[in-house]
């Protein structure tokens, strides 16, 4: 049988970062294929070259026996090959169905949009597929969640039939997630191709048929996900064995001393409005205290974004307070939340955590510039010595501290920002999605870095989509259902299916 798509002998390089060094791929018509690998190994590299987005410095490109080395992304499209990125590429100021049909308008007589044939069928793509977004919201409006679906859905729109997914549900909840899968199994079955780039090797291990995994941007294994596991694929990945602590209790070499009354983040009867004047978060109250992590889970959309907005001085407050050690910050800006103690991962890197065109070294004092600055002006060589140490620290790379952000894998640029959050003086830390789109080896390094600050007595508020996180790193879990606490409790008596009926509103509990 003739490959869907075939790679072989791709180079590709970015002045002398060498992102694909020889990589190959063949992917099979009609079958699930993973392609795995660290962060920066050159995956989303190879399949921008096979989108028409970028061509080879060397290499073959075949897609269904054809030769389309070099081609364009308009080629790409015509072929057939819809891709849908790890970052959005979504105009927030268009709705989801004028981002759907862009390019592709269905016209009136008199060659205007007709937004209302528009609208109908991204409605019926929608319901079909199960990724039901309503057509009429701006993508500015949407959680990140939601923006993912439109993604998903804008190729779908446009008939692709070899589909690469490049960390799909890396902001997805688990009950999206399965519903994601209902459908890529679904579109298999029905004659399409699927490429899966991810890092949860549970999920290659249950929905993909072949693997390839790269490493420093060569090939350097393709397996039969039968004739595999988890650990095995973390391993060729890696290249060392790997701790895969997911669904497992952690607990930190040590415990803090006992807090004092009044210590870590204390959170009284807060009300959040959306932007569109809606009530997202309803009188939640709660503690977080030092050397505590408090875990919250939730379907996404039920508020979590908005409460650690809300607490990391980012949206306003419609009542009720916040204190950290004692001290009431509940007006205070961002700069003066992070003088009192606080650092925040926000889930959103790119438009919360980064400045993509800024270097790495810049990105990494974000904040806090002016502890490197000596009568107003940036101390570089601080700033230099600071970047050398975190990206040593934090393993981030390329190794190369002038280098633009955007040049980095998604992983990395999140290793940035936890450099940054986690290299400085806290006392609370808002961890909003920290593993998000990180690879196995970085993930074990993340669990750790958050258990060492718990163990030196630092209070930690962990969301994640991630049930197997939150319950393997927390003390105790929560879970948001329609902006209010459904349940608080103990994370040893909590379970992914306790946890579930809850975040379904199937189970009532008492959150106090």
């Amino acid at each position: 049988m003739t490959p869907a798509i075939r790679m072989v002998g791709i180079d590709k390089s970015f002045g002398a970062i060498r992102a694909n060094r020889g990589a190959s791929l063949e992917v099979m018509p009609g079958e699930i294929h993973a392609l795995v690998g660290e962060n920066g190994a050159g995956k989303s590299t190879l399949m921008r070259i096979l989108g028409g987005l970028m061509k080879p410095d060397a290499g073959r490109v075949e897609v269904n026996g054809r030769d389309v080395t070099g081609w364009s992304t308009s080629d790409a499209i015509a072929a057939g090959i819809g891709i849908v990125h790890q970052h959005f590429m979504l105009v927030p100021t268009l709705t989801v169905a004028e981002n759907l049909v862009l390019g592709c308008e269905p016209k009136t007589r008199i060659v205007v949009l007709d937004y209302k044939r528009a609208a109908d069928d991204v409605r019926k793509l929608s319901n079909e597929t199960g990724l039901v977004v309503a057509p009429d919201r701006l993508v500015s409006d949407l959680s990140v969640g939601e923006a993912q679906r439109v993604e998903i859905l804008k190729v779908l729109f446009r008939g692709a039939k070899i589909l690469v997914l490049d960390e799909p549900t890396a902001v997805l909840s688990p009950p999206e997630v399965h519903e994601l899968w209902a459908v890529l199994r679904r579109l298999r079955d029905n004659g399409a191709t699927i490429v899966l780039i991810t890092h949860r090797l549970d999920e290659v291990v249950e929905l993909s048929d072949t693997i390839t995994v790269m490493r420093a941007g060569q090939t350097v294994e393709r397996i039969k996900t039968s004739e595999t596991t988890p650990a095995e694929i973390a391993r060729a990945m890696v290249g060392r064995e790997v701790s895969l602590s997911a669904g497992k209790r952690v607990q930190p070499v040590q415990r803090p001393a006992s807090p004092q009354p009044g210590q870590g983040l204390e959170v009284r009867s807060l009300t959040i409005n959306s932007s569109r004047g809606i009530r997202v978060v309803e009188g939640v109250s709660f503690g977080v205290k030092p050397g505590e992590v408090l875990g919250i889970a939730g379907v996404e959309g039920n508020g979590q974004t908005e409460l650690v907005e809300a607490l990391a001085g980012l949206r306003p407050v419609l009542s009720g307070d916040i204190l950290i050690d004692g001290v009431d910050i509940t007006r205070r800006p961002v700069a003066a939340r992070h003088d009192t103690g606080l650092s925040h991962i926000p889930e959103d890197r790119h438009r919360r955590g980064l400045i993509l065109e800024y270097t790495v070294a810049d990105n990494l004092i974000l904040g806090v510039q002016k502890y490197f600055a000596k009568r107003g002006v940036i101390e570089k060589d601080r700033v230099m010595e600071n970047a050398i140490q975190e990206i040593s620290a934090f393993d981030i790379r390329p190794a190369n501290p002038i280098l633009a952000a955007r040049a980095l894998s998604g992983g990395n640029q999140q290793k940035v920002v936890i450099a940054r959050e986690m290299g400085r003086d806290f006392s609370v830390l808002l961890a909003s999605q920290p593993t998000r789109g990180v690879d196995v080896g970085a993930i074990e390094f993340i669990h750790q870095q958050l258990l060492e600050a718990r163990s030196k007595g630092k209070a930690i508020l962990l969301v994640s989509a991630e049930l197997n996180e939150v319950l393997a790193l927390s003390d105790r879990v929560a879970v948001m259902y329609r902006g209010k606490f459904a349940v608080v409790m103990p994370a040893a008596e909590a379970s992914e299916e306790v946890l579930g009926e809850y975040m379904i509103g199937t189970k009532k509990g008492n959150a106090a």
